[in-house]
C-alpha cells in the first residue's frame, strides 16, 4: 500500500469512526434510565456522605469508577481528567470514587493534586451494582469507567455508562501516541528516576 493510499484509508476510517460515535450518542439518548440507590460513601476525612449529597447544587453528575492507587492506568485517567474539572463542573457535579479506604484515598489524591471531589466506596456494593466490579468471569475485581447520574423527584437514576481502557476516548495520550511510530508504552506514577506519586504510598 502506498503512502497516499494508506493515508486515504486512515481518513476513511476516521470518518467511519466519527459516524459510529454519532450513532452511539443517539442510541444512548434512547436508553431507559436505571434506578440507583442512595449509597452511603465516605469522604477522605472518614465522614459519611450520601451519593445524593455529592450532586451539590447540580441535578446531574459524572461519577468516575476508579480502581484505586494500585492501578497506574486509573491514575493516568484521573490525572488527565483533573484538567477538565472546571469545564465539567460548569454543567454537572464531577466525583471520583475509589475502593481505597478514606485515609489512603486522601493521601493519594492530594499527592496527585486532583482538584475534584473524591469519595471512598469501601464497604459498599456501588461498583458491583453498577457493573464495575465482578466476582467471576474473565475479569475478577474492580473495573474503571464512568456513570452519568441524574437526581430526580423520585430518586437517583443512571442515564449512561462506559468503561475505560487503553486506546479509549477518555485519555488524550492514546490518540496522540497513535500518531507516533508504533512503540510499546505504559504509564508510570512518576517519570523522574526513583520518583513516586508523592503521596508516600510507596508506588514508583
Amino acid at each position: 500500500m502506498t503512502t497516499t493510499t494508506a493515508h486515504d484509508a486512515v481518513m476513511d476510517l476516521e470518518r467511519q469512526i466519527m459516524e459510529l460515535k454519532q450513532q452511539r450518542t443517539k442510541l444512548r439518548q434512547e436508553l431507559k434510565p436505571e434506578p440507583v440507590k442512595d449509597y452511603e460513601l465516605k469522604r477522605t476525612d472518614g465522614s459519611v456522605v450520601k451519593l445524593s449529597e455529592l450532586f451539590g447544587d447540580k441535578d446531574e453528575m459524572i461519577l468516575v469508577h476508579n480502581m484505586g492507587q494500585s492501578c497506574v492506568y486509573c491514575t493516568l485517567w484521573a490525572d488527565g481528567l483533573n484538567g477538565l474539572t472546571d469545564h465539567l463542573t460548569d454543567r454537572a457535579a464531577f466525583v471520583l470514587t475509589s475502593p481505597d479506604e478514606p485515609q489512603t484515598l486522601k493521601a493519594f489524591s492530594e499527592g496527585r493534586k486532583w482538584r475534584y471531589p473524591v469519595a471512598s466506596i469501601e464497604g459498599t456494593t456501588l461498583a458491583h451494582d453498577l457493573g464495575f466490579h465482578s466476582d467471576s468471569g474473565d475479569h475478577v475485581g474492580y473495573m474503571p469507567g464512568a456513570s452519568a447520574l441524574k437526581k430526580t423527584a423520585s430518586g437517583i437514576v443512571r442515564t449512561g455508562s462506559t468503561f475505560f481502557g487503553p486506546g479509549d476516548d477518555f485519555c488524550a495520550i492514546w490518540p496522540l501516541n497513535d500518531l507516533l511510530p508504533a512503540k510499546e508504552w505504559a504509564p508510570k506514577y512518576s517519570y523522574k528516576a526513583g520518583g513516586s506519586c508523592g503521596s508516600g504510598c510507596g508506588c514508583n
